[in-house]
């Protein structure tokens, strides 16, 4: 299964103008156009998807519900446990709603109002890991396993050696904690094959979604997979190249490989039942 939580462009009116600099935090904050990456790999493997349309500005949907930066919210019912500060991802100004990004400032003009944090949980993020959770459990139930591949962009690296090529795919598992090994070695093997540079884990090793639902005792196993916008968008990271093509393909192809695995994990009298 595939998801994509980090795509939407669905901005209202009332978040696009709250912005101090909506095109820049908008660019910044989006996994630009990975949606439509993901969409083209399910419709060419065949994969469930799941791909969200709110914007990650107006939550995101890869932090934990309680990962809030109080400071930034107007009439917190609270005012003690606004007091505590922030907690975990949030410190950095990026928590269940980003608050700041590094050499810009603050995105918002003014605090977010609590009813309005409250209606965003409600009615975005708890629906969307709901409705993973379900599409999870179905195709687990089916075929006795179920891998998740939690697709994102994320900005040129550097080098870690100071020479050679930077990873331009990052994959994910939590440090062994959401995926199988077997199924994390395969994953940075196709990218081995294909000559593109991957790193495992570092800088990005997944987030809530990979804790909340990779269940590896369960057989349900989860990587997140980063993308190099320049693998793939223009030299602003704004729109699309002819590139993006190849990261289709090879995307597909690490769908295809993972895809056979993950049924000889499966429990086999569940392989007969889907087949029959």
């Amino acid at each position: 299964m595939i998801a994509a939580p980090h795509g939407g462009r669905a901005y209202p009116q009332e978040v696009t103008v709250s912005m101090r600099d909506p095109d820049y935090a908008k660019l910044r904050l989006e996994d630009r156009f990975v949606d439509q990456m993901a969409l083209a790999i399910a419709e060419r493997t065949g994969a469930a998807w799941l791909v969200a349309d709110a914007p990650r500005a107006m939550i995101d949907l890869n932090r934990a519900p309680d990962d809030i930066d109080w400071g930034m919210v107007a009439n917190a019912p609270d005012a003690g446990r606004a007091a505590k500060g922030t907690q975990r991802r949030a410190k950095n100004g990026l928590g269940l709603v980003p608050r700041r990004l590094a050499e810009h400032g603050d995105i918002w003009r003014q605090p977010l109002e609590h009813g309005e944090l409250e209606r965003r949980i409600a009615q975005i993020h708890a629906p969307y890991h709901e409705r993973l959770d379900t599409m999870l459990h179905a195709v687990a139930d089916l075929w006795g396993a179920v891998l998740l591949l939690d697709l994102h962009s994320m900005p040129p690296l550097k080098s870690r050696s100071g020479s050679g090529r930077a990873a331009e795919f990052v994959v994910g598992d939590r440090f062994g904690a959401s995926c199988g090994h077997a199924l994390s070695a395969l994953a940075l093997r196709h990218f081995d094959i294909a000559g593109r540079p991957v790193a495992h884990n570092r800088p990005y090793s997944g987030g809530y979604i990979l804790d909340r639902h990779g269940k590896v005792a369960r057989q349900h196993h989860a990587l997140q997979i980063e993308v190099c916008r320049s693998a793939y968008l223009d030299s602003r990271h704004e729109n699309t190249t002819p590139r993006m093509e190849r990261i289709v393909h090879l995307l597909s192809g690490l769908v295809q490989t993972l895809s056979a695995e993950v049924a000889q994990i499966g429990d086999p009298s569940l392989r007969r039942h889907a087949a029959e």
